[in-house]
């Protein structure tokens, strides 16, 4: 097909979108190649008990619920809005008086146990501000089609964390040389019943349990755990998939090896070693375990669908967030990422914070608009514009969030 053709096709296409918009679409003609419009509308689910009803529920056994973006705005995510990835079924009758933590394997001790009130006596209480991703987060992107829940963008949060350090408990436990990584256990349960087969069993690197930052936490925002986010115990570790911060926490397993749980084997959590053409076929052994997450943003205000007037200016607000030092450039276009701006970025409250953006933007004429957002950080690291590259369970899409804007 001719240049000439093609131009005809997408020109003809754009027109007609903009018809049903019932407004030109403006710089229409530098959209990529092969990306649709987003549109001036965003749809919801009925939502679970137990959460904000806005939210949006993937599954309900297990479940899983993501929150729209422009509910994402607050500096720290409230609980009732911070996103929910279940593996199995949630414990139930907790009396966290009674709960212990026992952590065995390559340990001084052999093993040790802890209940909650020894923790917190026992050890130096903490608090950070960490963000927390499902390392399928914008899996619905994905073309051809991945497995598994297919998230938008919502699958994010950044909340005030309290508890003790990680490394504090495991150094009152002692680790032998040998150990190399850690494992968990929730009180989680499979969804078949069988209480011989766990839900999940991840873990980290031993370096990453001993960073600052990695913590067992019993809080979130000054206030117990969700029942649906871990209570009354998980584990948190920033930069990392989600999944490897356990909730439900009873158990930990200092591993001589790479830890063998559910969901560390096969393709569970890993990308290909090396790139791959989309909907390629990947041998289990050339899949490598996910562990940093990727530099990534979210525009949070305003919501997606917005109109103002041609003389306004329209405010713009969002996170951004990295498993590398910080976040050192927020950018913004509104035209097909031809053109970027910069936005006003805040400083991080600690590492693994998610940081804020604002900027006010104008318009040059009426019409439709869709505004990205792309984050760059201190290891030099900016997210792509478009989707990374695909991958066969659709994990670390950190293409740029856009929105769609309306210009009357």
């Amino acid at each position: 097909m001719s240049n000439q053709r093609r131009k005809f096709i997408k020109d003809s296409i754009l027109a007609s979108l903009g018809i049903s918009l019932g407004t030109n679409i403006v710089f229409g003609h530098n959209l990529p190649e092969g990306l649709e419009l987003i549109g001036l509308g965003e749809s919801m689910d009925n939502q679970f008990p137990g959460k904000n009803q806005l939210m949006t529920v993937l599954n309900d056994r297990p479940i899983n619920m993501e929150t729209p973006a422009h509910l994402l705005n607050d500096s720290l995510t409230p609980n009732d809005l911070f996103f929910v990835r279940n593996n199995g079924l949630p414990p139930v009758n907790i009396d966290p008086t009674k709960w212990k933590l026992t952590i065995t394997g390559e340990s001084a001790s052999k093993t040790k146990s802890y209940t909650i009130s020894e923790l917190k006596s026992k050890f130096e209480n903490v608090s950070y501000d960490i963000t927390l991703e499902c390392g399928g987060n914008g899996r619905k992107e994905f073309s051809p089609p991945a497995k598994g829940n297919q998230w938008s963008v919502g699958a994010v949060g950044c909340v005030k964390w309290t508890g003790v350090r990680l490394k504090d408990v495991l150094n009152d436990v002692g680790i032998k040389s040998s150990a190399v990584y850690l494992g968990y256990y929730g009180a989680d349960t499979h969804l078949s019943g069988d209480p011989g087969k766990d839900s999940i069993s991840r873990g980290v690197p031993i370096a990453k349990a001993l960073e600052e930052e990695s913590m067992i936490a019993w809080s979130m925002n000054d206030q117990d755990l969700p029942m649906l986010n871990g209570y009354p115990l998980r584990l948190v570790f920033g930069g990392y998939p989600a999944s490897c911060s356990g909730k439900w926490l009873e158990k930990i397993v200092i591993r001589d090896q790479v830890h063998d749980g559910q969901k560390m084997l096969g393709t569970a959590y890993r990308t290909p070693c090396s790139p791959v053409a989309p909907g390629e076929k990947v041998d289990e052994k050339d899949m490598c375990i996910i562990e940093d997450m990727p530099v990534k943003s979210l525009i949070s205000f305003p919501k997606t669908g917005a109109t103002i007037k041609a003389d306004q200016l329209l405010p713009i607000a969002g996170h951004a967030w990295t498993s590398g030092r910080e976040i050192t450039k927020v950018e913004y276009s509104i035209d097909f990422g031809v053109s970027w701006k910069e936005a006003t970025v805040s400083e991080s409250t600690n590492r693994y914070a998610w940081q804020h953006f604002d900027a006010k933007v104008s318009f040059p004429q009426t019409g439709y608009y869709e505004l990205w957002a792309r984050a760059t950080d201190s290891d030099g690291n900016t997210q792509p514009m478009l989707l990374p590259g695909w991958n066969p369970k659709g994990y670390l899409n950190n293409a740029c969030h856009r929105i769609a804007v309306k210009i009357s």
